[in-house]
Parts: structure tokens; C-alpha cells; sequence
């Protein structure tokens, strides 16, 4: 290909704003999990979409928040370090809940005041549009600019997919020149088995309340693909008490079976072959300091 473009756009924000959301439907696939929770993305994705000559790399980021313990820690650094990779970065925001306060909330302005020292080119994306009033939404636009130099506002609905399409020829059209990096039918960057472990923690997210999800994290130990085309895949739940165990197995292994269920469909339909998957829930107690398991989410393990 001739005059093509190609580069890296780091979707960044605090927990919950709906950049899972944003780059599945920037892609047209799901690349990213979603749930109502917050801090659900650990590791950095990446989604790969095609506009005219450009292609464009989006990168889904850990929510930006102060971190407390060591693995929101990793995932904070991860997020930043993408963006200062990227060639350019979209902050998106709640519109209605920043527009619920008179001024900034705390968790943008940490990202704006970030964002002072750097050179990336930002573009400010105004999301859940559908639930704000036009008048209020053009105030917070005009007080977000008025606290960064945003190269442009988007105002879009990424659940419903308004406003996508001009957010994502903007973004085309900022991308320098060269070589495209993936082939024109690739859409994500991770290999099958790591998004297959991270559909499995969404399910987790979905079934199980409270704090639990954010104790446990799966790999996927094996992906063996079999003759009649179809592939048996074996994953490890990892938790932090004999307590969480009992829990996300359930009783008579209903809530693991559950788990199990959902995630297949969803791993079958991103494989495009049936799937036969098999959970194991192991107890590890001390997993969130152990560099291992930091290594198998794609993130770097912070000392101290």
C-alpha cells in the first residue's frame, strides 16, 4: 500500500468511564472486557481498526485513580506508560458524572494536571452523551478546555455507537505516516488464550459481588486444538483464601459452572470455533505480590 498511515492511540480515564466499551465498538469486535465495576482493565490492549489508509492501534488503559495497593500500582504505571508511548491520546470522560459537580472531580483533575507535562496530542471525548442535557454538556466542554489545550472534543454514546464514526476518522487522520504494522484482517493484538483468561474474569466480574473479583485473576494453563476443529482449553482461577474458593465454585459447582458457560460462548464466538472449556479454582494466597503472575498480565511488578 501507498500513503498509508499508521499509529497509536492510548484511550485514557479514570475507572468506569467506558473505555472497554469505546474500543470493541472502535474495533467493531470485542477486544476488551466490560463490566459495571470499576478498575476491570489491569493490563494494557490493544484493538486494531482500519480507516481508509490509516490504521490505527488503540491502545484500552487501566483506569487513571491513586493507587493504593501494590497491583494498582502496576496498573496505573502500565497506563501511563502507554500513553507515553502512543502517538496520541483520547481522555475520555463521564460526562454525567463530572457534570454532576460544579467543579473537576478529583480523579480528572490528577489526569489533567499529568497531562500538563506532556506533548501528545489529546482529544477530549465527552461519553454517555445520553444521559446528559445538551446545555450542560457544552459547559463541561468549555470548562474541560479551558483546563487543557484538547486539540478537539468529541461528544459520544459508546454503548450506542453515536459519534463513533467521526471519533475514529479524527483519530485516522492524526495518525503519521508509514507502514502498517498488523495485516488489514487482524483486529487485536493479544493471542487468543490471553483473551480467552480475560473473558473468564469478566464472567467473574458479572456473577460474583463485592470485592472478591478484584482477588482473583485466570490464566489460561493450556489451549490444545483438537481434529474435528474445535479447541479444548483449560484455565486456573486463581484466589486468595479457601473461602473465596467455596465461593466462586458455588454449591454442588453451580456459580463456577455458571462462570463457565458464559465464558465458553464468548471465547467460542472471538475463537470462530467451538471451544470446550474446562476451570480449575486454585488457591494462592499471596498471587498479588508474586512477579509471576504480574509477568503473565502484561504488567511490570513493582517493588516495594
Amino acid at each position: 500500500m501507498t500513503d498509508t498511515r499508521c499509529g497509536f492511540v492510548a484511550l485514557i480515564g479514570a475507572p468506569n468511564t467506558g473505555k472497554s466499551t469505546l474500543i470493541n465498538a472502535l474495533v467493531g469486535e470485542k477486544v476488551s472486557i466490560v463490566t459495571r465495576k470499576a478498575q476491570t482493565t489491569r493490563s494494557t490492549v490493544r484493538g486494531v481498526a482500519i480507516r481508509g489508509a490509516a490504521q490505527i492501534v488503540f491502545v484500552d488503559t487501566a483506569g487513571l485513580f491513586a493507587p493504593k495497593r501494590r497491583l494498582d500500582r502496576a496498573m496505573v504505571a502500565s497506563a501511563w506508560a502507554a500513553a507515553a508511548d502512543a502517538d496520541a491520546l483520547a481522555l475520555l470522560i463521564d460526562a454525567k458524572k463530572e457534570a454532576g459537580s460544579a467543579t473537576t472531580t478529583e480523579e480528572t483533575e490528577a489526569i489533567l494536571a499529568t497531562l500538563k507535562g506532556s506533548r501528545k496530542p489529546t482529544i477530549l471525548v465527552l461519553n454517555k452523551i445520553d444521559l446528559l442535557e445538551r446545555e450542560r454538556l457544552l459547559a463541561l466542554a468549555e470548562r474541560l478546555n479551558a483546563a487543557h489545550s484538547f486539540v478537539d472534543t468529541f461528544m459520544i454514546a459508546a454503548a450506542t455507537g453515536d459519534g463513533i464514526e467521526r471519533l475514529a476518522d479524527r483519530l485516522g487522520a492524526m495518525m503519521p505516516e508509514g507502514p502498517w504494522l498488523y495485516p488489514e484482517d487482524q483486529i487485536a493484538e493479544a493471542p487468543i488464550r490471553s483473551l480467552a483468561a480475560e473473558i473468564t474474569r469478566e464472567k467473574l466480574f458479572e456473577r460474583l459481588h463485592d470485592e472478591l473479583p478484584y482477588q482473583t485473576t485466570v490464566e489460561t494453563d493450556s489451549w490444545k486444538e483438537q481434529p474435528d476443529g474445535s479447541a479444548r482449553v483449560e484455565q486456573t482461577v486463581f484466589v486468595t483464601r479457601e473461602g473465596h474458593r467455596k465461593i466462586v465454585i458455588g454449591e454442588g459447582g453451580r456459580t463456577i459452572k455458571a462462570i463457565g458457560t458464559a465464558a465458553r460462548k464468548d471465547i467460542t464466538e472471538a475463537h470462530g470455533a467451538p471451544v470446550h472449556l474446562f476451570l480449575h479454582v486454585k488457591v494462592r494466597e499471596h498471587w498479588q505480590d508474586d512477579p509471576e503472575r504480574y509477568r503473565a498480565m502484561g504488567l511490570e511488578f513493582p517493588k516495594g
